[in-house]
């Protein structure tokens, strides 16, 4: 049985998931683009990342809404023309009928959002929270049942989350670990935390050069598993959130980096 329900009906649900007072202060995410709140939602395009292909896509075939991770804006452009990217994305999502909602942050933060979802995939269970000032709660950490080399866990997330490649910045990638922190997509300001709340190890997307570097010097190593690959499992998330609530969905993929 299909859910009847409008776009604003739609973003209040979304907000039960990721509440707004998640969000990092300097973050944009909620309603991008949205011409008319009151529409009927019937089809949800479910993606990562607003890329203007995505909402061109989502405005070809008919979808009423696109539903990502990343802001389709983010700093604010201070017009809207066909000359700037914002724009034509604007542009397009507006003269297409599709409303874009972004939910960022808080939804790397929320219970059963990007971290919950990325331990899940990696076979661990969260057992605390940690993060930095902006955002203390963002971040999970987890124990491994047993002890598993860097070398060994780096090969694993890598096959768990089907990553091209990942990248292990520690002196010794023979060190048996089990405290793992997480966190989803850019982790260069959690190595610190992590490190102070005794994790050996941080999984994230990507890092900072230094940072990773830094950190492996004071005691904690980095994997870097690539940003999209690390988020991305949070849209089969969304797309259980759609289906509980009856709506036609569809995922999208709009990946733009290739390892060669």
């Amino acid at each position: 049985m299909r859910c009847c329900m409008n776009i604003k009906e739609l973003y209040d649900h979304l907000c039960d998931l990721a509440p707004k007072e998640l969000s990092c202060q300097w973050d944009n995410d909620g309603l991008m683009a949205a011409a008319d709140l009151s529409r009927e939602v019937k089809r949800v395009l479910i993606s990562l990342d607003a890329t203007e292909a995505a909402v061109k896509y989502a405005a070809e075939h008919g979808f009423d809404v696109l539903l990502t991770h990343h802001p389709m804006i983010f700093k604010g452009p201070k017009n809207v023309t066909p000359l700037s990217l914002d724009g034509r994305r604007i542009i397009a999502s507006l003269t297409g009928g599709v409303t874009v909602m972004s939910f960022h942050t808080r939804l790397d933060a929320a219970e059963n959002g990007v971290n919950d979802e990325l331990c899940r995939v990696l076979g661990l269970e969260a057992d605390g929270v940690f993060g930095d000032e902006e955002a203390p709660t963002l971040g999970r950490l987890a124990t491994l049942p047993e002890g598993m080399t860097l070398r060994e866990l780096a090969a694993h997330v890598k096959r768990s989350l089907g990553a091209p490649m990942v990248k292990l910045i520690t002196l010794d990638p023979d060190q048996v670990v089990t405290r793992i922190a997480l966190c989803g997509g850019d982790g260069k300001s959690f190595t610190y935390p992590a490190l102070h709340e005794g994790a050996e190890v941080l999984i994230t997307g990507n890092s900072s050069y230094n940072a990773a570097q830094d950190g492996a010097e004071c005691g904690i190593a980095t994997i870097e598993a690539g940003h999209f690959e690390t988020e991305e499992p949070v849209c089969a998330v969304l797309a259980e959130k759609m289906k509980a609530l009856g709506l036609y969905f569809e995922r999208y993929t709009s990946l733009v980096e290739y390892v060669i």
